[in-house]
């Protein structure tokens, strides 16, 4: 018999196991609070769109003053911008819609090395729980504008794409921009996803590829032209059970 076995099992104290009990209670109920703030805090900003990016990418990079020019055309045309309140490409996307004629918001999360949020956000929301933030990104969005960025952009992307496909989310416009940047991606979507029957071909037709900020918001005003911004009575239903 190895020393491994001959060893009792662990059980932790009573005491220790109560307070663990407690803490994961209470952190139930900061959950709750995270959701039931940001959608008190949200509900005036529809129509909204939400820009999605790295948070790495410098001021003097041609993407920052891409992604800022698109915000300042929706925030003209009307729209909210949602950005991740951070620097990179959601600052980029606050600071265009900050001097637009709608408002910008930005939904931070704290971090272990923290976030410093931005300073072009007429509402700020800040979240402990990557979760909760990613449901707000979707439940007030009438459209995802996605640049070019790492692991959290994908993470973004595919809660996305995945919330649309499976109908747990109403369709709305996905749309990549950086068709260099993006290209690959969808040639692999295309084919190895498509070809290994890991998604049906239809499904690639939730993404659209487009890199003129004017075609962005021709885009997205093409898809509500004959139902409106509203949402239909279905789909109300969906985000309540998002």
């Amino acid at each position: 018999m190895s020393a491994k076995e001959k060893l009792p099992p662990f059980t932790a104290p009573a005491s220790t196991a109560q307070t663990q009990m407690a803490r994961e209670a209470w952190r139930i109920f900061g959950i709750m609070s995270e959701f039931v703030e940001a959608t008190e805090r949200l509900q005036a900003i529809r129509p909204a769109v939400s820009i999605f990016g790295s948070a790495r990418t410098p001021v003097d990079h041609p993407y920052y003053a891409l992604t800022e020019r698109i915000a300042r055309l929706l925030s003209d045309s009307g729209f909210s911008v949602i950005s991740g309140g951070g620097p990179g490409i959601m600052e980029a996307a606050n600071k265009g819609a900050f001097f637009g004629k709608s408002p910008s918001v930005g939904l931070n999360i704290q971090l272990p090395m923290e976030q410093t949020g931005n300073p072009y956000q007429d509402v700020s929301q800040t979240f402990q729980h990557f979760f909760a933030r990613k449901v707000m990104f979707v439940k007030f969005a009438m459209a995802y504008v996605v640049m070019p960025g790492g692991f959290g952009t994908l993470d973004e992307l595919s809660e996305a794409l995945t919330l649309i496909q499976t109908g747990k989310s109403r369709r709305i416009p996905v749309i990549l921009v950086g068709k260099d940047f993006w290209g690959g991606l969808i040639d692999w979507f295309k084919t190895t996803l498509v070809d290994e029957k890991m998604i049906a071909p239809k499904d690639v037709d939730l993404i659209q590829l487009i890199d003129d900020p004017e075609t962005i918001v021709e885009a997205i005003f093409d898809h509500y032209e004959q139902r409106g911004f509203a949402p239909l009575p279905e789909e109300h239903e969906l985000m309540l059970n998002l």
